[in-house]
């Protein structure tokens, strides 16, 4: 039995404001709260878990600064960055997955498949490795790397048009060349450089601040508008570049634009977490699946990929190994798998 047998979609048209007919799918609007209960069940499992737990309440008093200053330090200054670091980039992860496959039509078109996040870490290591910037000067970097890497691969896959599946290709190509030269950085690196550098490439929410975690928020609440904006144009480019021009969408500025919104959550998450890989891939089309979209769905994605990180986190502190595991591993593991299973499913609908 299906997900959509056992829970039919149901749409009601509501009358807005104006007089103008708003469509109301009422499996999103009750899964949201859903994803919002959990991804707060996360979080306080995520405040309270750690090398010695806290208990709720204590956790709870520790916020609003009542308690032991040690208990209020550990929780306001360490574990609580981390869990908003966790909960925006995954959201910013997933957004930008959400771009990408649609814009691309196809559920392999994610930004660490394709190659921009690798783009992203080329220009953090250019910039920390070569340049010894840090900061501001890496977001900076990764956000220029990733969209020079998006400028390459939109080019070379660009005949007459893009078609999704050629841009995912190239995409591939040049995310091995990437990473051949991100390999050839760190090894002729310094030697405590080049540790660092590849502690964090796994991907790590360690030593997460509040410089981190606003940084990402103020990506993107500068970056999920326009994604909002952009939402009915990306439904209609995914029923192809003739029918959009037919409703009066310019399919090629309406991609760039797509693309520097995509390229902008993934580098900035990447510069300040590295590469965590699979989020962007396997947060859209669960939030898909769950609700049983045709288009983006933006906002189950962005909560999906915020709690399947943060779950991951907690994977990575606790379950795995005590003593703060690189989260992009427990990633890798879960979203390789997924892959399989998304490989397995798409051959046997071909077949």
């Amino acid at each position: 039995m299906t997900t959509s047998a056992l829970w039919p979609p149901r749409i009601r048209v509501l009358d807005g404001p104006g007089g103008r007919r708003v469509l109301l799918d009422l499996r999103a609007a009750t899964l949201v709260p859903l994803l919002l209960l959990a991804l707060l069940l996360l979080c306080a499992a995520s405040l309270t878990v750690g090398d010695s737990d806290i208990p709720a309440r204590t956790v709870a008093s520790a916020l609003v600064g009542d308690g032991e200053p040690g208990t209020v330090r550990i929780v306001t200054q360490w574990r609580l960055p981390r869990t908003l670091l966790a909960v925006l980039g995954g959201a910013c992860l997933a957004l930008s997955g959400a771009i990408f496959q649609s814009m691309t039509r196809n559920p392999l078109g994610s930004p660490d498949i394709i190659g921009f996040s690798a783009g992203a870490y080329t220009g953090s290591l250019l910039v920390t490795l070569v340049l010894g910037g840090a900061g501001l000067s890496v977001a900076a970097g990764a956000f220029l790397g990733g969209l020079v890497t998006a400028i390459l691969v939109y080019a070379l896959a660009f005949r007459r048009g893009v078609q999704g599946f050629r841009l995912i290709v190239v995409g591939i190509a040049v995310s091995a060349v990437l990473a051949a030269l991100n390999s050839y950085l760190l090894v002729t690196a310094q030697l405590e450089e080049a540790v660092t550098a590849a502690i964090w490439g796994a991907g790590s929410l360690n030593g997460a601040r509040w410089v981190d975690a606003s940084l990402v928020a103020g990506s993107l609440a500068l970056l999920a508008p326009g994604c909002v904006l952009l939402c009915r144009r990306m439904r209609m480019l995914e029923l192809g570049d003739d029918f959009a021009r037919a409703l009066g969408v310019n399919a090629e500025r309406t991609r760039v634009a797509l693309i520097v919104l995509g390229v902008g959550l993934v580098s900035v998450t990447t510069a300040v977490t590295g590469p965590i890989t699979f989020i962007a891939l396997a947060a859209p089309q669960i939030a898909k699946r769950m609700v049983h979209a045709s288009g983006p769905a933006l906002l189950t994605s962005a909560l999906t990929g915020a709690g399947l990180l943060l779950a991951s986190d907690l994977i990575a502190q606790r379950i795995i190994a005590p003593n703060q595991y690189p989260v992009g591993v427990v990633t890798a593991c879960l979203g390789g798998t997924y892959l399989v299973w998304l490989m397995s499913r798409r051959q046997k609908d071909i077949a």
